[in-house]
């Protein structure tokens, strides 16, 4: 990966990000924003009682493509991991609400998705 491409996935932004059907093998895409936080890049959401189809996808296959369209386009091959350890999950959450000026952390840690991902080809 170029460093043009590495710096650009390490600035919080929106993205598109294909993940692979649980069920029909298919590629999923969904527009989703992306997070950084010490190095870190991970994909939070808003709270809902429910799981994400787009996680449970994740949860069946953990490869992932990123695609950067903002700025620098690119498609960047990463793998997921659901993070679902409280005290893992806490700085992560804290700061996806801090970037969306919510107060509702408690939620959050409650039912908000949260995953991390690791480029591939670093």
């Amino acid at each position: 990966m170029d460093d043009g491409t590495r710096s650009a996935l390490h600035r919080s932004q929106v993205i598109d990000l294909t993940t692979t059907g649980r069920r029909t093998r298919e590629p999923r895409r969904i527009e989703i924003y992306l997070h950084e936080l010490d190095g870190r890049l991970f994909i939070s959401g808003m709270p809902f009682p429910t799981k994400r189809q787009w996680l449970r996808n994740v949860e069946a296959d953990p490869h992932v493509t990123i695609h950067l369209k903002r700025g620098l386009t690119a498609d960047v091959p990463a793998l997921a991991r659901v993070v679902e350890d409280p005290v893992e999950r806490r700085p992560l959450i804290e700061a996806a609400a801090a970037r969306w000026g919510r107060d509702d952390v408690d939620l959050m840690m409650e039912q908000s998705p949260l995953m991390e991902l690791t480029p591939t080809d670093a």
